[in-house]
């Protein structure tokens, strides 16, 4: 840094990296599972150290409204009558 300039700490959600992935095999066709082979944070919190980015904390609550609804309606393509 130069001049003492703050570093700035980039974070990002590994929810949200979780939830891009899924949506990219879903729209090629693919079946992709959660909870089955383990706790998908892991792997997303890896690739964003691995890209340089901080995992944000967990605390800050449940996903925004139109983002459940989102979540809401890829159960319903990809887990047919569970609700």
């Amino acid at each position: 840094m130069a001049d003492g300039a703050a570093e700035t700490v980039e974070t990002f959600n590994p929810w949200s990296v979780v939830n891009l992935v899924f949506h990219h095999l879903a729209d090629g066709g693919l079946h992709p599972v959660l909870g089955e082979t383990g706790d998908p944070k892991a792997a997303a919190e890896a690739l964003l150290l691995a890209l340089g980015i901080t995992p944000a904390p967990d605390h800050a609550g449940p996903a925004a409204a139109p983002v459940q609804d989102e979540l809401a309606e890829l159960r319903r393509k990809m887990m047919p009558g569970i609700e």
